[in-house]
């Protein structure tokens, strides 16, 4: 019987997903016909040569941005859901193929991203809760002040003069083995530790309260028994919400911190058809990144499906 409930919610979740991306394709379409410049001619200059009127309504034949909008949009829509996000401006090659081709980097710079950050916040916002107003609870909030309120550019600069350039631990910039991955991911790593050392240490304070950790500690169970296998799995819940908010923002792409590092991305990527007004790449880029936010957010209701037994009570 649970598990017949669990597929239907699953099914319904993923009927939900439908008018969700629709929505999505529509504004992203929206958008971009609303930004300046007309897509036929931004190509043409593309290779540096003023293109002929005849040239730019050819060119927009041929792309099909001569026939109503509607038709545009449906058009467009097929070609989408056949992995079809149209040709880069700038370098002529498949967009869903330029994506895919930089994604491997960015899963492994959120991967580390991610790993930094738990190793970071969960000791300290375990210690935290655990030694409440003592010494480690206080350096605990000092190092989740300065992981929210230190900005990530200059975090980024200061690990590449100490890392890279006075010490010559690290790679400056670029993605060169696995040394060259752990600037940009401490960097974010870092950067998001701050408000899960808050989150778990409010969290852990508050399941320590509950009358079952009560009855736990009566039976005689050992200290660390009861934190991890019964408070802290509890604690985490509210904490695995925001790492999926997180996770969705890494794989779309660190805008920032990969221009800084250089590393080949798909921030990077982004970034350079902003500059190149490639529009074509920014409106594939926007819906990848609706996608992976809808899968990722689907992916943390059913983790939470499967570890809090009260949702699937209900």
């Amino acid at each position: 019987m649970e598990l017949n409930a669990i597929n239907r919610y699953l099914l319904q979740r993923l009927l939900q997903l439908i008018p969700v991306l629709l929505g999505i394709s529509c504004i992203t379409f929206a958008l971009m016909h609303l930004t300046p410049g007309d897509p036929a001619e931004i190509m043409l200059r593309a290779d540096g040569i003023k293109p002929t009127q005849e040239a730019i309504e050819a060119t927009r034949h041929t792309l099909g941005l001569d026939g109503p909008v509607h038709k545009q949009y449906f058009h467009w829509l097929n070609r989408v859901s056949h992995l079809d996000f149209g040709l880069s401006y700038s370098s002529g090659r498949p967009v869903f193929t330029e994506l895919m081709s930089r994604f491997p980097a960015t899963i492994l710079l959120s991967a580390c991203s991610v790993l930094s950050a738990i190793l970071i916040a969960l000791p300290i916002g375990v210690g935290s809760a655990l030694y409440p107003g003592r010494m480690l609870d206080r350096l605990g909030r000092v190092c989740a002040m300065l992981s929210v309120s230190m900005p990530g550019y200059w975090l980024s600069l200061l690990l590449i003069y100490y890392g890279a350039v006075k010490f010559k631990l690290f790679p400056v910039m670029g993605m060169d083995g696995v040394s060259s991955v752990i600037l940009p991911a401490l960097t974010l790593g870092f950067g998001m530790a701050g408000v899960y050392i808050r989150l778990i240490r409010s969290s852990l304070l508050d399941v320590l309260g509950k009358r079952y950790i009560t009855a736990a500690r009566a039976k005689g169970l050992q200290k660390w028994r009861i934190i991890i296998r019964h408070a802290l799995r509890n604690a985490l819940l509210p904490s695995l919400t925001l790492l999926g908010v997180n996770i969705a923002g890494l794989l779309g792409g660190s805008v920032i911190v990969e221009t800084i590092f250089s590393w080949p991305g798909i921030g990077k990527y982004a970034i350079e058809a902003i500059f190149a007004k490639d529009y074509i790449v920014i409106q594939g880029y926007v819906l990848w990144m609706a996608v992976v936010v809808v899968l990722i957010n689907l992916t943390v209701d059913l983790l939470h499906l499967l570890l809090d037994p009260r949702i699937r009570l209900r």
